[in-house]
């Protein structure tokens, strides 16, 4: 059996999908290791791994979290959690080292030890057609010119992390797309966009859904059909005054309207519909597998859970790679997209009127249920990478470049 250490950021968006790959393989007897924010230990280890924390706890987010400041943020931690990351590594001796398309530090210490590395992409695999936010760009650069105290802590982080480490071959400023010679997507490729330019390195395993622990504060039996499910998430606290117009939007069309308030106070909302269920957190699969709509702020995790339940989505996207995100299920057809500014009582229940009655809709989130199902999830990522792990060689070599430019 082997060791096999993943290395992630410190978001659940990024950690989730990899829980059941690192319980999937703690199952076939393998030893796994994790290296992570104390915010996380909980959840990890409850999947099987040995918790390393990094040092100086929780790693925050930057703010605001633009691609200039996201990329100063990577290469600074970098450099501070580097030295304790490699300490433990060393002690582990891991035959393979799995880290998130964002982690920095994970590749950087995979080079270090010449250990065989494989990327962990949770949101979609990027190229040339399908460009990730920190790739060189005009609007790159036009950012880095109203943000150039960011720029000048990134230089000095990238000019310590050449000094101390080696660096070579990793982007010099494509930070959330750092590819290796196996790369782990989070999706099918059926939602992949431009997914016949991507090489063989590329493996979309689908969504990674295990099983998850029973909320008993949660009561199925209340829900009736037809269940109108609203979530922006978890992470940031969203406007109340928007989650209150979900609620009354759909509070006319649904049997219950579930609404997750996350960071939000549920109280904050005031008063609602009798039908309104308003909970900071609910078990979304078991939500999602009674529900005939979505509202949501179409982070991937999410948008990758409602397509497995084959569930229509109206996608309100708040930033980061939602809105991308968001254009892949109107072309696919699974559902419609509006902006914050535009969201209204009025057309949000008209949204979701096309939504629940027009039968395109469903019949294009039953075609894409059937792509995450068929894609493999957490048993063919734990394939993947114990097929990777038996063959990989333990050798320093440049990371591929953009898999669209093949001979």
């Amino acid at each position: 059996m082997s060791t096999i250490a993943f290395l992630n950021i410190g978001m659940h968006g990024h950690i989730n999908p990899t829980l059941p790959v690192v319980a999937e393989l703690v199952r076939r007897g393998h030893t796994v290791t994790y290296h992570t924010s104390p915010a996380f230990r909980a959840e990890i280890e409850a999947a099987g791994a040995k918790v390393h924390l990094y040092p100086g706890g929780d790693q925050p987010l930057p703010d605001p979290p633009t691609p200039v400041t996201l990329m100063e943020s990577l290469a600074r931690t970098t450099v501070g959690l580097l030295p304790a990351v490699l300490d433990d590594l060393r002690r582990a001796r891991p035959d393979l080292i799995v880290h998130d398309s964002s982690c920095l530090w994970g590749a950087v210490a995979a080079r270090e030890l010449g250990v065989p590395t494989a990327s962990s992409f949770t949101t979609f695999a990027f190229n040339r057609h399908v460009p990730s936010p920190t790739r060189g760009s005009w609007e790159l650069l036009a950012m880095a010119r109203r943000q150039h105290r960011s720029v000048q802590g990134y230089l000095r982080a990238r000019w310590e992390l050449r000094r101390r480490f080696d660096a070579r071959g990793l982007p010099p400023l494509d930070l959330l797309n750092i590819r290796q010679p196996l790369n782990l997507v989070y999706t099918s490729r059926t939602f992949q966009p431009a997914a016949e330019h991507f090489d063989g390195s590329y493996r979309f395993v689908g969504p990674s859904i295990g099983a998850r622990p029973v909320d008993p504060a949660f009561d199925a039996e209340r829900l009736r059909d037809p269940v109108l499910y609203a979530s922006l998430g978890t992470v940031f606290n969203a406007d109340p005054e928007l989650l209150r117009t979900f609620a009354t939007a759909l509070a006319p069309l649904g049997g219950t309207v579930v609404v997750s308030t996350g960071q939000t106070d549920p109280d904050a909302l005031g008063p609602l519909p009798a039908n309104v269920l308003p909970l900071r957190f609910v078990p979304q699969p078991e939500v999602l597998a009674r529900a005939a709509l979505f509202i949501t702020h179409g982070g991937m995790n999410s948008v990758n859970e409602a397509m497995y339940a084959g569930v229509p989505m109206l996608v309100v996207p708040q930033g980061a790679d939602q809105p991308m995100i968001a254009r892949r299920v109107v072309e696919l057809g699974a559902g419609l997209s509006i902006r914050t500014r535009d969201v209204a009582k009025g057309s949000v229940r008209s949204l979701a009127r096309r939504l629940l009655h027009e039968p395109g809709f469903r019949t294009a989130a039953t075609t894409l249920k059937a792509a995450q199902h068929d894609a493999g999830g957490y048993r063919r990522a734990a394939d993947e990478l114990e097929r990777y792990v038996h063959t990989a060689a333990p050798v320093r070599q440049p990371v591929p470049t953009d898999p669209s430019r093949r001979g």
